[in-house]
């Protein structure tokens, strides 16, 4: 009943024109008895009673008019049952749209914990084939079934209208229907929850690959990856047969119950014709009518097969539609209102990924506009601390302070867009150059926009590629060197005009000469601007007026360029080894 509920929540703006459908669902399915209610007064009157002959000459005109009656009311039901149908496909297709669009602000809301916890090819999975689950559920699955109950329930209400024996008999094999169908639920339930996984994992499998391409052709390991797409591929169709095959062992011993109605119907009604209990015509309305009931017990099966699905598919996309972010403001959120100084603050912070503690009470402050180097060893904390800033993730003790105020007590919105990010790890959109430099701040006007790649020393090999700044690049950066993404992420975080800009590892791919020029404009911005940065070399750190080291997750060593060379440590044997 909570999916139901929850459908009907998210139906809101379509609910009358559903309601609407279903009332002509039901008038729909009511119609079907007219006809064998027409072809039984008709073989009565006209065709085997004993005035027949004489009603045919004489009544001729009710016979057309009942001819008539039973073609208009044909069409008529038509006309009805597509009108219903164009209504239940509206409101389905409003129906995902609405849920689509929640999904998506979930999943765009989430924090990093939230990825670390579900696969990519999971979340694609549900909002693709899962959503269309729920579209099928609303536009068939429900109307099915209630075509079903109306068309049974009105068929046996004139049945015993005509005659309760005959009736009781057709009813006879409901009890064994209706037993086969439980026991199918009970069998079938769990393995469309273990089929809906397999799609994906299959799904997971075939995205990482695709992202992964150069990976995978880098290390000749195309053989390796096939074979094990092939193994999620033949789980996902063990699964998919799995399923199909229940249903199907189950088929026929429904289709034999439903089928043995029309023996029965022959049965009892010719022994009851033949001792005068009901008529011809009676008889004829019941054979007309076998199908009224035959087919929704033959029809259960599949409202039953697709209803397990669909609760599959539900349960895993209200388990994302009611996801809620860790890390989101707070009620009693401070707004500045002025835009951020850039001092930063680390007070005795401490984090951990789980039970795996990462930093260990790191304590220093940055002041507006300073430049600080971070580095140490991999693994020692370095990334992880820089997004404690803008809270990707909040400390496990301890306080981040921006301009003396907990990061935690600020608005995301306005502590984010106070922060410039640039990765090593690069990710660039399916869009022009121009529109990634831009993704920021979309009004950068076109001088600007070359300003800063000029900053990023990427203004030169833009305007040598086929159209310049409305090059279109590929996805992920598809065509590009690691150094040219890595200046364009770097023009990209500089468009922003950040109050605090953060580097991480971003000139990693580039040559010395290019990183000189890259230092040489990051230290005359046009801007106020504190700068965090993440280094290997010797080359990207010296010139910081602060350089903190990290080893195990803790503040190693902290000091200038010349102080951190006589003390011997790890910074002055990075220096003997780059120099």
């Amino acid at each position: 009943m909570f999916i139901l509920r929850w459908l009907w929540k998210n139906m809101k703006g379509d609910r009358a024109l559903y309601i609407f459908a279903l009332f002509l669902t039901i008038i729909s399915q009511s119609m079907y008895i007219i006809t064998p209610y027409f072809t039984q007064q008709i073989v009565d009157t006209f065709l085997v009673g004993e005035q027949a002959a004489e009603n045919l000459i004489n009544g001729s005109d009710l016979l057309l008019k009942m001819l008539f009656a039973m073609v208009g009311f044909t069409l008529l039901r038509g006309i009805i049952q597509y009108s219903a149908n164009m209504s239940y496909e509206k409101t389905s297709q409003g129906l995902i749209y609405r849920i689509r669009k929640v999904l998506f602000d979930k999943i765009e809301a989430q924090d990093a914990g939230f990825y670390n916890r579900y696969r990519t090819g999971d979340i694609m999975t549900r909002v693709t084939s899962d959503l269309d689950m729920i579209r099928h559920s609303v536009a068939w699955i429900i109307k099915t079934t209630l075509e079903c109950v109306v068309l049974f329930t009105v068929s046996v209400v004139y049945f015993f209208s005509i005659d309760w024996l005959m009736a009781i008999c057709m009813l006879v094999l409901t009890p064994l229907i209706l037993v086969i169908t439980k026991k199918f639920k009970n069998v079938v339930g769990p393995f469309y929850v273990d089929l809906r996984e397999k799609f994906s994992e299959l799904n997971t499998c075939a995205e990482e690959n695709i992202s992964g391409n150069r990976v995978v052709k880098a290390f000749a390991r195309e053989e390796f990856e096939i074979n094990k797409f092939d193994e999620k591929n033949k789980a996902y169709n063990n699964a998919n047969k799995k399923s199909a095959f229940t249903w199907l062992n189950f088929f026929p011993y429904l289709e034999i119950t439903a089928q043995s109605l029309a023996v029965i119907c022959l049965i009892c009604g010719g022994l009851f014709v033949i001792g005068g209990r009901i008529t011809i015509g009676e008889y004829a309305a019941f054979a007309g009518l076998i199908w009224t009931i035959s087919n929704p017990m033959r029809t259960l099966g599949n409202i039953v097969n697709d209803y397990q699905r669909f609760t599959a598919s539900a349960n895993k996309i209200i388990e994302l539609y009611y996801a809620h972010p860790a890390i989101i403001d707070r009620e009693d959120a401070v707004e500045l209102g002025r835009r951020v100084e850039g001092k930063i603050e680390f007070k005795n912070v401490s984090f951990a990924y789980g039970k795996t503690e990462v930093l260990k009470n790191i304590s220093f402050t940055v002041n507006p506009g300073e430049k600080v180097a971070i580095m140490g060893a991999t693994g020692s904390g370095k990334t992880t601390l820089i997004n404690l800033i803008p809270r990707i993730y909040d400390v496990t003790d301890g306080e981040v302070l921006v301009d003396g105020v907990n990061v935690r007590m600020m608005k995301l919105k306005e502590l984010r867009g106070s922060i410039g990010i640039a990765t090593q790890d690069v990710l660039l959109y399916s869009d022009t150059i121009e529109g990634n430099i831009c993704f920021g701040n979309i009004d950068l006007p076109e001088e600007e926009v070359k300003k800063y790649a000029q900053c990023a020393d990427a203004h030169n090999f833009i305007t040598r590629t086929s159209d310049g700044y409305d090059t279109i690049i590929g996805e992920r950066g598809v065509g590009l060197s690691g150094g040219q993404k890595q200046r364009i992420s770097l023009a990209r975080a500089l468009a922003v005009k950040p109050s605090i800009l953060i580097l991480d590892d971003t000139t990693s791919a580039v040559d010395l000469e290019t990183e000189k020029h890259i230092q040489d404009a990051l230290a005359n911005l046009d801007y106020n601007c504190t700068k965090i940065i993440i280094a290997q070399r010797i080359s990207s750190a010296k010139d910081a007026d602060r350089i903190i080291i990290l080893k195990d997750g803790e503040i190693a060593e902290m000091g200038t360029h010349e102080e951190l060379i006589k003390t011997g440590g790890y910074y002055s044997e990075v220096y003997e080894l780059q120099k």
